[in-house]
């Protein structure tokens, strides 16, 4: 299995900071050319206060706390310097769907995305966009953002290709959030994302669905019916595969390979 992409995780909902400079980065961009990666993924430019660029949108509109470096600039260095595209990813405010106040989180995305694009567009690197909202499902407005931010990511970058990576709603992902219920059932899962792509065909380019809270016997019947729905609606498909288990009462250990 030839695994070409990668997401920088370096602002995270769950992960220690590493505060890691640029030879230590060097370092990963280096070990990540070495076994085929050709691509970088910004998971996110910043969550809640934590930002991975000095960006004074959201220095001014969140109080976000200035780095203590332009990781955006120097993750784009090294994508160039090994020949890798990168995107660059939305801010997330941090809120559960239902609860964002959908047109000032999209104004203030909007502006980040304006912001980033005047200070790296001119970067050789610079590949396309990563939308940060992660859902499983529908919920709150988050299709109609994801049609109205790509919109913009594209109108403002001469449409450079834009990516979603969400995930499916299963039995591990109800455990994180304490709910004592199964996998959504396979129709249901179909149905609601069915809806969410016929508003987003056209717009987003590529799904990358997440493999790892479901069930390993139960996931190829889901990455069957992403596969179906991404070729009904256009859309590229790929897989982004989990390479930590979350079976494991410690997070993130890695994966035993068989279950990756």
């Amino acid at each position: 299995m030839k695994i070409t992409g990668t997401f920088l995780d370096e602002i995270s909902y769950d992960i220690p900071h590493q505060n890691w400079g640029e030879k230590e980065w060097e370092t990963d961009f280096r070990s990540m050319k070495s076994i085929g990666i050709d691509t970088v993924i910004l998971i996110r430019c910043g969550l809640r206060q934590s930002i991975a660029f000095p960006s004074e949108v959201l220095m001014k509109r969140v109080n976000a706390l200035e780095p203590f470096c332009d990781l955006t600039g120097m993750f784009l260095r090294l994508a160039e310097k090994y020949q890798m595209k990168f995107y660059f990813g939305t801010y997330d405010c941090g809120l559960e769907p239902e609860q964002i106040d959908f047109l000032n989180d999209l104004e203030t995305n909007m502006r980040v995305v304006e912001e980033a694009w005047k200070r790296y567009g001119n970067c050789p690197a610079f590949g396309g966009w990563y939308l940060s909202r992660e859902v499983s499902r529908s919920r709150g407005r988050t299709a109609e953002a994801y049609a109205k931010l790509v919109s913009f990511c594209k109108e403002i970058s001469n449409g450079l290709p834009v990516l979603i990576s969400p995930f499916i709603q299963g039995v591990k992902a109800n455990a994180e959030l304490g709910i004592k219920a199964g996998s959504i059932a396979l129709e249901q899962h179909e149905k609601e994302w069915d809806n969410i792509f016929s508003m987003i065909s056209g717009s987003v380019d590529t799904i990358a669905f997440q493999d790892g809270h479901v069930e390993i016997h139960e996931l190829q019947d889901y990455l069957e019916i992403n596969m179906k729905l991404a070729n009904k609606h256009h859309l590229h498909c790929w897989t982004n595969c989990e390479t930590f288990d979350r079976d494991m009462p410690i997070h993130f250990m890695p994966i035993k390979w068989e279950k990756m």
